[in-house]
Formats: structure tokens, sequence, C-alpha cells
């Protein structure tokens, strides 16, 4: 996937939240308490290399533990709290942040829909659904990226089969590829 369109790289980033910026909980399991969160290696400098170079950051993330009652919304948003505070701290932050919080196949937002990207650019002025790449560690959110037009790049193991543009190991390799090329 060549990291321009017409000579630019993306002006958003769709950012999914487990296994892209912080540690993904083990299957079946949800983050439920703020201390349990934990950045993954590089994240915080992939985040902050973006706001630096003036890109937008938006994340969107699925959170079926809500509609399971395995998490509530109020721990849902101080983990979020706490995830600002993490990134903060290293000079990184996002421009939007939506979740879904619905069972499967109930809702719009839920990827592999493109809910949650197009609300983004209904709120967010000049986000350009075309100009913007998805990041996420699973198929879902290359399902959701492609839905909405956007380019997409899967975090897993060189070789892994994926519909994405491009699979590369880690968000801080992801950023380098689109922002500088490679």
């Amino acid at each position: 996937m060549p990291n321009t369109r017409g000579g630019k790289s993306p002006a958003t980033f769709f950012l999914d939240r487990d296994g892209t910026v912080n540690a993904a909980p083990p299957p079946g399991l949800y983050l439920t308490r703020p201390e349990e969160l934990r950045l993954l290696p590089g994240a915080a400098e992939a985040v902050r290399t973006l706001n630096r170079r003036g890109h937008r950051v938006v994340v969107v993330t699925n959170q079926r533990g809500v509609a399971r009652g395995l998490v509530t919304l109020v721990e849902l948003a101080a983990v979020e709290r706490r995830l600002a505070e993490l990134l903060g701290a290293e000079g990184a932050h996002w421009d939007g942040y939506y979740v879904c919080p619905h069972a499967e196949n109930s809702c719009r937002c839920r990827k592999p829909r493109p809910g949650l990207l197009e609300a983004a650019a209904r709120d967010i002025p000049r986000l350009s659904l075309p100009d913007a790449v998805m990041i996420g560690d699973s198929e879902t959110d290359v399902g959701a990226g492609r839905a909405a037009g956007c380019r997409t790049v899967r975090l897993a193991p060189p070789g892994t089969p994926s519909a994405a543009d491009r699979v590369v190991a880690d968000l801080r390799s992801a950023v380098r590829i689109l922002t500088e090329g490679e």
C-alpha cells in the first residue's frame, strides 16, 4: 500500500483501542478498571508523532462488554480517562473518541460496520473518509475501514492473511510507513 494519495499521507488516522493502542485483555474479557490498562510499546510515540505532524487521531472501539453487562458505562469512561492520561503523559492525545457499546448485529456503529467512522466524519470538520486510514488488530477493524471508504492497515505478524491494504507488526511501524513512506 503506498503511503500517499495525491502526494499526501492520510489526514485522519482512525485507531482501534484494544490491541492497537493498549494491550488487549484475554479473549472474552474486558477492561473494567483503569489500572488494568497498559499502553502497547511505541503506541504513545506513534500517536505523538501523528499529533506533531498535524494528523487527526480518532479512536474507534467496540465495547460489547457493556451490552453483556460485564462493564458499565461509568467503568468504560474511567478506562477512557486513564488512556487519555497515559497518552498525555507522553505528549500525545486523540481528537475524537467513539465507542460502540452494543451487542453484535444490533446497530450500525459496531465494527465491521462503518457507523463509528461515519459519525466522526459528521462531527469533525473537514474529516474526509477517503483521506483517512483505519488501523486495527482485527479483520473487524479492516471491514469497518473498507466499508467507510478508508485505506486499511492490520496490525498482525508478517504473513497474516488479511483484506487490509497492508499488514504491519505494530502501530509505530504503521505510522512510520504512512507518514514517511517505506
